[in-house]
């Protein structure tokens, strides 16, 4: 029988064979297989009964035991009539063990011609090597599915950036640090929700991703067209104005986790898909959110991590509540030496601008509070460390906060904040506006700078949401947070594409 399968690729020579050679060979041992009635495609399901990582956490209970197992092929090592063999499955890898004598010599033969990358079930029994490797000493070993191609050198691994995002699924296999990251993303999800439902009682809902209207945030959509409606659409940017409304309906605590797009730029912390968790909390405010946004972020690393401590491309960040407050003004004053809260007028603003050396053609139209948060982001976001956090920004200008509620005390500014951890915002949250007739102003003046081109990423009109908004929001507290970078912090990823399983790629061939 070994005369009829081509056992060529499990030989240490393979490993310099070329690529296509080594798929042309894989392909005819499956041809081989199937010739004799043996097609691993036609095999449905496997009933597996135990796990690697199980069966070496509990080896006294499980010692002699039998178990059916099933994975990937890793590695293979041949000692005339007996083989050893990795199997990698979702918990980890374990030693298999396959003699002739067990599995007949027939079997064996065809056994042999298995390829690094196939999946393989087992059944056999629990038992611990001279070595004292616990492994499995395999009675069946059946092919449930043909690797038609190799996997990289297991000492060389996956290494190039680009091709490992693209090829996420080899990734995996490959890189076991990959797949523990997404297991942790999955654990901060998971937190995150029952944070958010258990402690301070939202309810999960989900909103339109296909919209009409691009709102509930400063960016530029991506579009799209509905045939059937002869209707231009655009991919939801955020889903506040959505979620806003239900409060309106007297769904007091609403919350949604999911995609959102944005059609800009991509570095290591943007993405044009990622995800945000948006949520709103009526007859609450600013510091209510504060303290969900606290709660939230800290218990999502302590459930992935087991501390509120984390280490981050070397940084340290406590995470434990409370943390420290900043208001922008005071940040700005602290950084750069201008006095806001000593300059009155637009032109005062833009002299301190000048002074500063902030370009004239931008500042000649700014307002004094769009030059106070233009300040903020231009100096102040940019000094190594200062927003190393965790800190709540406070104190932010109406010019930039259109959907905030104005304070009381200095109705120049909004009862708004944004959270940085690392010099990143990961959080950004109001006291929400529920004047109709202020919001309508607001949405005028950003329609107004739409319409002339002074800026393409503003709210356009959404009377709806006026409408709505008449109809009556209670006091509200709204908060969003970006969910990758929470991830990305907690996971110490160095890009936001480590922690997104298929990231935006350019297509190679373009």
């Amino acid at each position: 029988m070994s005369e009829e399968l081509n056992r060529d690729a499990m030989t240490p020579e393979a490993d310099e064979l070329d690529l296509n050679e080594q798929r042309r060979i894989r392909r005819e041992k499956l041809a081989k297989l199937q010739a004799m009635g043996r097609n691993p495609f036609l095999i449905e399901k496997w009933d597996v009964d135990h796990h690697s990582k199980d069966i070496k956490d509990n080896f006294d209970d499980m010692d002699g035991k039998p178990v059916v197992i099933a994975g990937r092929i890793t590695a293979k090592r041949q000692m005339g009539k007996a083989s050893f063999i990795d199997i990698q499955d979702k918990q980890g890898k374990i030693q298999v063990y396959v003699r002739q004598d067990a599995i007949t010599p027939e079997e064996y033969e065809i056994f042999l011609t298995y390829d690094l990358g196939d999946i393989l079930g087992v059944k056999g029994e629990v038992f611990k090597t001279r070595h004292g490797e616990i492994s499995v000493k395999a009675e069946e070993a059946v092919l449930l599915s043909k690797s038609l191609q190799p996997l990289p050198d297991k000492w060389h691994g996956l290494k190039d950036q680009d091709q490992r995002y693209r090829q996420r699924y080899v990734d995996l296999i490959v890189n076991p640090d990959v797949k523990e990251t997404f297991i942790m993303r999955a654990k901060i999800i998971k937190e995150i929700k029952r944070v958010l439902e258990d402690e301070f009682g939202y309810l999960e809902v989900d909103t339109p991703i296909l919209t009409t209207i691009a709102g509930g945030a400063n960016a530029r959509p991506f579009e799209t067209h509905h045939n059937t409606l002869d209707l231009d659409m655009k991919l939801r940017i955020s889903n506040e104005l959505y979620l806003k409304r239900l409060i309106v309906g007297g769904l007091d605590r609403v919350y949604e986790m999911g995609k959102m797009f944005r059609n800009e730029g991509m570095d290591r912390n943007h993405n044009p898909e990622f995800t945000s968790m948006e949520c709103y909390m009526a007859y609450g405010n600013m510091e209510n959110t504060m303290e969900v946004t606290e709660r939230v972020v800290s218990q999502a690393a302590l459930a992935a991590t087991g501390s509120m401590v984390i280490e981050y491309q070397g940084k340290t960040f406590d995470l434990t509540p409370p943390w420290r407050r900043l208001n922008m003004a005071d940040a700005v004053k602290e950084i750069t030496g201008v006095d806001f809260s000593a300059i009155e007028t637009d032109e005062e603003a833009r002299k301190a601008a000048l002074e500063k050396g902030m370009d004239p053609e931008d500042v000649k139209d700014w307002t004094r509070g769009k030059i106070l948060a233009e300040m903020f982001e231009e100096f102040c976001e940019d000094v190594p460390g200062y927003l190393d956090g965790p800190v709540f920004i406070v104190g932010h200008p109406v010019e930039v906060s259109p959907l905030a509620k104005r304070d009381p005390v200095d109705p120049r500014i909004t009862r708004r904040f944004e959270a940085y951890v690392n010099g990143w915002e990961i959080a950004n949250a109001f006291s929400e506006l529920n004047d109709p007739i202020d919001q309508y102003e607001r949405f005028k003046v950003q329609q107004a700078q739409l319409d002339d081109g002074t800026d393409d990423e503003a709210h356009p009109m959404d009377m709806d949401f006026v409408n709505a908004l008449e109809v009556g929001l209670p006091p509200t507290g709204g908060l969003g947070i970006g969910i990758d970078r929470v991830i990305m912090l907690i996971t110490d990823a160095p890009s936001i594409r480590d922690i997104i399983l298929f990231p935006t790629m350019k297509p190679v061939d373009k």
